[in-house]
């Protein structure tokens, strides 16, 4: 593991450009996206206030970060993922930040908080992200945050958390969102399997997203858990307090207090 700098030899790539279109792709999974950013960063501001020092975990290209930036701008992030392709973007879209770091790490090595920039951190975010570790690792990792978070440090997560008691709610909002998808995608949105095409056909990302896909391979569902697995498992895991302080029909924000 190691803390890489972005390759000169894509200086000029429009790399705000390729933060958008990820962000419009995932949009198309997730119409609520934005307002799960909103309501973590609202309690990043409520329990550490508006300078934290922030773990992006499994940071993608930085859509975290981006948003955490803007909003909290004496804030600092070290951004945390494996994905070769995303991370090129983000650090690409960050390149003169001097308030970010990316770490190259497996969240699946438990050695991986031993290559981090700081001893212990504000707050530690992700989105839509952790689905894809298994079960037990992912237990793993929830046991280790509290030791990289300062006493009284927040850890929130926001992914797919379905509720599998109530199979006909599910069922009417998965038609739903399956048909608005439909008309979005005949408008010209992305959506996963076509973004990665496009990128993988640019000269600067073909590379990277070569690697990607030797890596993790193709698209897989991962394993998501209802919101109550989470907050009992973190709150095993060392947190004083856990719950769920946001919800859709197929996702929720979860969060734990150190």
């Amino acid at each position: 593991m190691d803390v890489d700098s972005v390759d000169g030899t894509a200086a000029g790539v429009d790399w705000r450009g390729w933060q958008d279109s990820w962000d419009r792709q995932q949009e198309w999974y997730l119409p609520d996206r934005e307002e799960r950013f909103r309501v973590m960063l609202d309690m990043v501001e409520a329990l550490v206030g508006p300078e934290p020092e922030v773990l992006d975990l499994a940071c993608g290209t930085g859509s975290i970060t981006d948003r955490l930036l803007r909003r909290f701008p004496n804030a600092r992030s070290t951004g945390v993922d494996l994905d070769p392709a995303l991370l090129t973007i983000a650090r690409g879209h960050f390149a003169d930040d001097p308030r970010v770091t990316f770490v190259t790490a497996d969240l699946q090595d438990p050695g991986w908080t031993g290559e981090l920039p700081h001893r212990a951190y504000d707050a530690v975010l992700t989105a839509t992200a952790l689905h894809w570790l298994p079960t037990d690792v992912l237990r793993t990792l929830y046991g280790q945050l509290p030791g990289v978070l300062r006493d009284g440090g927040v850890f929130m997560n926001a992914d797919h958390m379905p509720d599998d008691g109530t199979p006909r709610i599910s069922a009417a909002e998965r038609a739903f969102r399956h048909a608005r998808q439909g008309r979005t995608k005949a408008a010209g949105v992305q959506d996963w399997e076509s973004w990665w095409q496009t990128a993988g056909a640019d000269p600067v990302l073909a590379g990277p997203v070569a690697r990607r896909f030797e890596i993790f391979g193709s698209h897989a569902d991962g394993e998501p858990h209802p919101a109550e697995w989470h907050t009992d498992v973190l709150r095993a895991g060392g947190f004083g307090e856990a719950r769920a302080i946001w919800r859709s029909v197929p996702d929720a924000l979860v969060l734990g207090l150190k």
